[in-house]
């Protein structure tokens, strides 16, 4: 299928993070149903899935039935009209109330999308052509410019062998990275660039408050916008952006995948005046009602069990047996890192699934899980390490692509 795909679709499917050659050779890579935190895949075989969870999205588990059951509602109501949804103005409210700094909030439905939006507002609102930015931000061409000048800016922002192919030469130089932690570097950019924004991931591999409050200052001095990307970090660590464990706020904040428990919405919320800008942004689908009341659902659903506090509490129980097994991890706690060469991490993949898990780089925890599963994943784990270390078993296909590249 997956072959077939390839000559049909470019790339084989819409997202690299799903493309089997980012896992191992028997990859499955299609599924029939799922459910919790188990998939069945085409071939009838079940999975316990302890790597992407629909690539962070499904934060409460596959199929939620309180979600499902709010989406299925509207959906039967009619969820696209000629009028608005009332469900974006009662989610507006709600997650302006999560986040009290913010003042309006809009909606896109996808982060990539809205990291558009976020960074057009602040071109607006400030005249100002230059972004710096720190961290994944998607595949929009102002995010790939910094790759017209240096074709490896992006190198150590997630993904290696980014081509800016197709994105306008005339962009070049209206991007460039600063790595986290790396105070001097944004310091350095701010007085050479007139810089309309400062974006970045609050947290990924780690949540550094003193430089989080170094980086509002210099956006202060510099009068430029600081935006906040949590597609990744947002309703993980805490209800809402992680930001709000911090003593740090930014200009905007960038919500998405676990907002919707797998049904596509992302917000941007932000301050007034930045937020009410002439700039013309406008999608169709983008007023669409299923994503608003997925995320109303998934937030009362989040509240309702404190989801947050089970996937912080199973990260630390997934960062332990990796460490048991002697293999380095990062990362906040629902978002493990495993710090494997891609050999091994290929190798450890292609067992566990004989082991009836998908495991990946990257282990997006759910509040799905409980206690017995993970004791079955480090029964499992410790097994497959033990062959490993006993050279039993051997790899059986390529090693796993961790760089971009054409797969057609």
């Amino acid at each position: 299928m997956w072959q077939y795909a390839k000559s049909i679709i470019p790339g084989g499917n819409q997202v690299l993070s799903k493309r089997p050659e980012r896992f191992c050779d028997s990859w499955p890579t299609y599924f029939k149903q799922a459910k919790g935190y188990n998939i069945m895949g085409v071939d009838g075989e079940i999975y316990s899935d302890f790597a992407g969870m629909g690539v962070g999205c499904c934060a409460l588990g596959y199929a939620d039935k309180d979600v499902d059951d709010a989406v299925i509602s509207v959906i039967k109501q009619g969820q696209m009209t000629t009028l608005n949804s009332p469900d974006e103005i009662l989610l507006t409210e709600k997650l302006l109330d999560l986040h009290p700094w913010a003042e309006m909030a809009r909606y896109t439905r996808s982060g990539g999308e809205s990291c558009a939006v976020a960074v057009r507002l602040a071109r607006a609102y400030t005249g100002k052509d230059m972004v710096l930015f720190c961290g994944y931000h998607g595949w929009s061409d102002w995010y790939l410019s910094a790759n017209l000048r240096n074709d490896t800016n992006l190198d150590e922002h997630l993904l290696k062998g980014l081509n800016p192919v197709g994105v306008p030469s005339g962009l070049c130089g209206t991007a460039e990275p600063f790595n986290y932690g790396d105070i001097q570097k944004l310091e350095k950019a701010i007085a050479v660039y007139q810089v309309a924004a400062i974006i970045m991931e609050p947290a990924r591999s780690e949540l550094d408050h003193e430089f989080l409050k170094k980086v509002r200052v210099i956006a202060d001095k510099a009068k430029c916008v600081l935006i906040f990307d949590e597609v990744t970090s947002g309703f993980r660590m805490n209800l809402g952006g992680i930001h709000m464990t911090t003593a740090t706020r930014p200009d905007m904040v960038v919500l998405g995948k676990a907002l919707g428990n797998g049904y596509p919405i992302a917000a941007v919320l932000g301050k007034r005046d930045i937020m009410d800008s002439d700039s013309f942004i406008s999608s169709t689908m983008w007023s669409e009602g299923v994503g608003f009341a997925a995320a109303l659902a998934t937030i009362e659903k989040m509240e309702k069990i404190k989801a947050q506090n089970k996937m912080v509490e199973y990260g630390k129980i997934i960062k332990d047996i990796f460490r048991a097994v002697d293999v380095e991890v990062d990362g906040i706690d629902p978002l493990v890192h495993v710090k494997l060469d891609p050999y091994m991490q290929t190798l450890y993949t292609q067992e566990m699934l004989k082991q009836g898990f998908l495991t990946g780089a990257a282990i997006y925890t759910t509040s799905a899980y409980h206690i017995p599963i993970l004791n079955k994943f480090a029964e499992a784990t410790f097994e497959v390490f033990g062959d490993i270390l006993c050279r039993k078993v051997e790899l059986n296909g390529e090693v796993r692509q961790e760089a971009f590249q054409r797969l057609t």
